[in-house]
C-alpha cells in the first residue's frame, strides 16, 4: 500500500542522497521543499518534490492520499543516548537536588546509578519490558522513531545481561529503530568499592565475552568521569569491546575534564556524549575525527549544570547531535521537541541548527544515518507531520504545545 502526502505546506530535511552529518556553518542550511508531496512505498521514502511535479498515478495502483494542507512534514526524531530500561523512578532524589545536594553528594548517600542498581535487581524481564514499552510508546508520540538504549542499571553480569534482553525484545515487538548499548561500566557497584580494577576485569572478561556470544549489543560505552571510571579503564574497556566488534559510544567531560573525549577518539568511539567541559584541546581531538560530539540538554537543564560550548565547537567546524539521556535519576523524559527548545533556549542553537542535531547527526550518532534521519528516497519512512503551525521555527519555539498530528514509523502510522 502506498501513502501520498499532498500539499505539504513545507517538507523539512530533504536530500538528494544521504550524507554522514552536517558540520560548522552547515549546521544552520535547512533544505526544506515549500508546497511539495511526498510518496511512501512498502515503509520506504519513494518520492517527493513540488506539487507542481507530482507524477500522474494510474487508477489501479492502491493507494491512500493525505491532503495536509498547512501541515509540515519532517523526518522522526533520532534518539542517541538513553537510559530508558529502568524499574522505578528516583522523585525522592529530586527533591534532594532542590534542597541543594550535589549529583555526586546524591550518589555517595547510595542514590543515583546505585539506587537503580538495586530496584532493577529486584524487577523481572516482563516488568522491565512492560514499562520501557511504555516509555517507548510515550517517546513515539512525542516523533523519535529511533532510539539508543543502554544498560547499565545491572552492573553485575546476570543483571546486565537481563537488561540487555529486555531491549532486544523491545527491537522485535516495536516498530521504533532500536539500538543497543552495553553500559557495564555505569558506576562501581557497592560490593566492588575499593576495588575499581577488579570490577573493569569482571566486565572485560566476562561480561563483554556473554554479551557478545548472545549478540545483545550494537555499541559499548564507559562512564568515563570523575568520579567514575578512569581514561586508562576506559581504554581498555573500549579496546575489549573492538575485538568483540563493539564500537564505543562514551560519556564524557560531564563533571569534569576527564580525557574521556581524546580516548573516545583514539579508540573510534562513535560519539563522546554529555561534553558539558570541553577546550581547545577536546575540540583539536574531536576534529578530522569519525566521532559525534552528543549534548544532552536534558540532563544539564534538570542537575543545573554548566551548559557544553555548543557554539565554539560549532564554530570550529565540528557536527553537534543532541540526544535526550532519557533517564529517572538525571533527565526523566524523552521528549526531543523540548530538547530542541533547549538547545534554543540553554545553547543559542538556531532552529535549523537543533533540527540537524535531532535528525541527520543523532542518526550518525546511532550508525543509522543512511537509513533514517531526513526526508531521502530510499530511507526509512520515519517522519511526523505537524498541526498547523505558522513556520518550523515554531517547533522549538512553542515549547510546551503538542504540535505533532500524525506519526508515521516504516510506512504505518502508529
Amino acid at each position: 500500500m502506498k501513502t501520498l502526502f499532498t500539499n505539504i505546506k513545507k517538507l523539512i530535511q530533504v536530500e538528494k542522497s544521504p550524507v554522514k552529518w552536517v558540520a560548522g556553518t552547515d549546521m544552520a542550511k535547512l533544505p526544506c521543499i515549500e508546497d511539495a508531496f511526498l510518496l511512501i512505498d512498502e515503509g520506504l521514502i519513494k518520492d517527493f518534490g513540488f506539487m507542481n511535479q507530482l507524477p500522474h498515478f494510474d487508477d489501479s495502483v492502491s493507494m491512500v492520499e493525505m491532503d495536509v494542507s498547512g501541515r509540515m512534514i519532517l523526518p522522526a526524531f533520532c534518539d542517541s543516548h538513553t537510559h530508558l530500561v529502568y524499574a522505578g523512578s528516583r522523585e525522592i532524589e529530586y527533591v534532594d537536588k532542590i534542597k541543594g545536594l550535589s549529583y555526586e553528594e546524591i550518589a555517595k548517600r547510595g542514590g543515583g546509578i546505585l539506587n537503580s542498581v538495586k530496584r532493577l535487581h529486584n524487577a523481572t524481564e516482563d516488568e522491565l519490558y512492560d514499562s520501557a514499552m511504555e516509555r517507548l510508546l510515550e517517546i513515539a508520540g512525542f516523533g523519535t522513531g529511533a532510539v539508543e538504549i543502554k544498560s547499565g542499571y545491572g552492573l553485575s553480569t546476570d543483571n546486565e545481561l537481563k537488561m540487555l534482553r529486555v531491549i532486544k525484545r523491545l527491537k522485535e515487538t516495536t516498530p521504533l529503530e532500536i539500538k543497543a548499548t552495553f553500559l557495564g561500566a555505569h558506576a562501581v557497584p557497592s560490593d566492588f568499592k575499593g576495588r575499581q580494577t577488579e570490577y573493569v576485569n569482571l566486565i572485560i572478561n566476562e561480561m563483554i565475552p556473554q554479551v557478545a556470544a548472545e549478540k545483545l549489543a550494537d555499541y559499548i560505552d564507559v562512564f568515563c568521569d570523575k568520579g567514575f571510571f578512569t581514561s586508562e579503564d576506559t581504554a581498555r574497556i573500549l579496546s575489549a569491546g573492538i575485538k568483540y566488534g563493539l564500537r564505543g559510544k562514551i560519556h564524557a567531560n560531564e563533571l569534569d575534564y576527564s580525557g574521556g573525549i581524546q580516548v573516545g577518539v583514539k579508540y573510534g568511539a562513535l560519539s563522546v556524549d554529555h561534553l558539558e567541559f570541553v577546550g581547545d584541546a577536546e575540540i583539536n581531538a574531536l576534529l578530522g575525527s569519525d566521532t559525534m560530539p552528543t549534548i544532552l540538554p536534558g540532563a544539564a537543564f534538570f542537575l543545573n549544570m554548566p551548559f557544553s560550548p555548543v557554539r565554539k565547537m560549532m564554530d570550529a567546524g565540528l557536527p553537534i547531535a543532541l540526544a535526550s539521556d532519557f533517564n529517572p535519576g538525571s533527565s526523566p523524559s524523552g521528549n526531543m521537541k523540548f530538547i530542541m527548545s533547549l538547545g534554543c533556549i540553554n545553547y543559542k542553537m538556531t532552529p535549523e541548527e537543533v533540527i540537524n542535531a535531532t535528525t541527520i547527526n543523532s542518526a550518525y550518532a546511532m550508525g543509522i544515518q543512511n537509513t533514517h534521519g531526513s526526508i531521502c528516497r530510499g530511507k526509512v519512512a520515519n517522519l511526523f507531520v505537524t498541526t498547523e503551525i505558522p513556520s518550523y521555527e515554531y517547533l522549538p519555539y512553542s515549547y510546551t504545545s503538542n504540535l505533532i498530528e500524525k506519526v508515521m514509523l516504516n510506512g504505518e502510522f502508529i
